[in-house]
């Protein structure tokens, strides 16, 4: 729960930059209306906050859902960061870490473009799901670019690594409650984060069942049983990933922003 408050501040501060001000505890709920579809295919999802912000506060859509990408981003920069540390103690090799952070450094150098955004926007709009947010992304370079500089950058960077390493405490405390005391928190953030990535890049809803089978996999490579660590595995993932959606979905019923 504690992790969520970092998001929030992230999610104030980007809001900031565009230079939408709603009240603080309306904007809480929304944020948290939205986890009840994080278990989307890159938790894409989450759309969801600009279309509540429009029905409640008439705020456009073009102006808050890039956010919602530009979120993702961070999310995985933190993500990647505390895997490279956690992998580093745990002598495994990182490149496929290494990979994937130059991807990211591509991505976003890429969002940087202008000509580069509007191909992206070209291959999202053959995604059903998404198509119908094209149009009014298509308007948000100016958003996305201003979500990507200076000091913005860097507090955002930094709450999502401070996000990925509180969010680790629910995955340690899991491991803590059933007795396992050979694995340290650094390394039990890693492994839920590196688990996560996976899961993310495959693009399976959720990232169920790679996620966990990662989270079972890394946990035996640090001595636990196979069949334990897969029970762990989907421990952890109710305390992080479906606990959330339940209070999304709560707090999507109180928001009053379902309809106009």
């Amino acid at each position: 729960s504690v992790s969520w408050l970092v998001l929030f501040f992230r999610w104030t501060i980007l809001l900031k930059k565009v230079n939408v001000s709603i009240p603080l505890r309306s904007s809480f709920v929304i944020y948290l209306s939205s986890f009840s579809l994080s278990a989307t295919p890159g938790q894409l999802g989450e759309l969801i906050k600009s279309q509540l912000l429009k029905n409640k506060f008439n705020i456009p859509i073009a102006k808050t859902a890039p956010l919602i990408i530009i979120e993702r981003l961070y999310d995985l920069t933190g993500a990647m960061f505390v895997s490279i540390l956690g992998l580093w103690f745990l002598g495994i090799e990182i490149y496929i870490i290494i990979i994937a952070f130059t991807c990211l450094t591509v991505i976003f150098l890429l969002l940087r473009s202008r000509t580069a955004f509007n191909k992206i926007l070209y291959l999202v709009k053959k995604i059903k799901f998404l198509s119908k947010f094209t149009e009014s992304l298509s308007e948000s370079y100016d958003t996305i670019h201003l979500s990507l500089n200076g000091k913005i950058l860097f507090l955002s960077i930094l709450s999502s690594v401070t996000y990925w390493f509180v969010i680790g405490i629910a995955a340690y405390f899991v491991l803590k409650a059933v007795g396992i005391d050979a694995i340290s928190y650094v390394n039990a953030v890693s492994i839920y984060s590196s688990s996560v990535i996976l899961g993310g890049v495959s693009f399976i809803p959720g990232g169920i069942g790679v996620t966990e089978g990662s989270i079972a996999g890394l946990l035996s490579l640090n001595g636990i049983d196979i069949s334990i660590a897969f029970v762990l595995g989907i421990l952890i993932r109710i305390f992080t990933l479906w606990y959330s959606v339940l209070i999304g979905f709560i707090a999507l019923k109180f928001s009053g922003s379902l309809t106009n």
